[in-house]
């Protein structure tokens, strides 16, 4: 997936091993720039994730993907899905953007293109985002891609939050 500015280059089992090893490894096998603390989720995330594959490599599309500036060659953080579809059609998104790189409209770019893949496939129905419990750059952006707010949340990892949610649209 592809823009002017951004390319979403899928995390293969291959590149998460890269990533779990360095930041200079996973440099030299896409050929990029890594910015400094490119992802705040840290290296357990990218474990969980490399497990799920191992175990399913086809449901590699519904993990991890890396944004790379395209201009720089510079990778600016991570984004992807909680999983593949639920039994209802839906797929959690979510993304990260450096600090150097934030307020630029970054976010919003790598939201859309999250959007484009998981809407590509029939099986999804919609979208959800979870954000922080009030207004910040998260809800913009997802005001933006036009998710609606469903409701307030206990999460009992992350406590109070909000659930967000995109439909997929009907051509009639």
């Amino acid at each position: 997936m592809e823009s002017n500015r951004l390319k979403l280059v899928l995390c293969t089992k291959e590149i998460i091993e890269n990533i779990l090893e360095s930041d200079d490894k996973i440099a030299n096998h896409l050929n990029i720039n890594v910015s400094k603390n490119w992802s705040e989720f840290g290296s357990a995330i990218f474990q969980f994730v490399y497990s799920k594959v191992l175990v399913e490599p086809e449901s590699v599309k519904w993990w991890t993907y890396l944004p790379i500036h395209i201009d720089s060659k510079t990778l600016i953080g991570s984004c992807g899905y909680k999983g593949p579809p639920n039994d209802k059609g839906e797929v959690e998104i979510g993304y990260e953007v450096t600090k150097s790189h934030r307020n630029k409209g970054y976010a919003t770019e790598i939201a859309q293109h999250l959007i484009d893949i998981a809407f590509n496939e029939q099986q999804v129905k919609s979208i959800l985002a979870h954000t922080l419990p009030k207004e910040n750059a998260s809800t913009k952006v997802l005001l933006k891609c036009k998710f609606k707010f469903v409701e307030e949340v206990n999460d009992p990892d992350d406590g109070l939050i909000w659930k967000w949610k995109l439909k997929r649209e009907l051509n009639l």
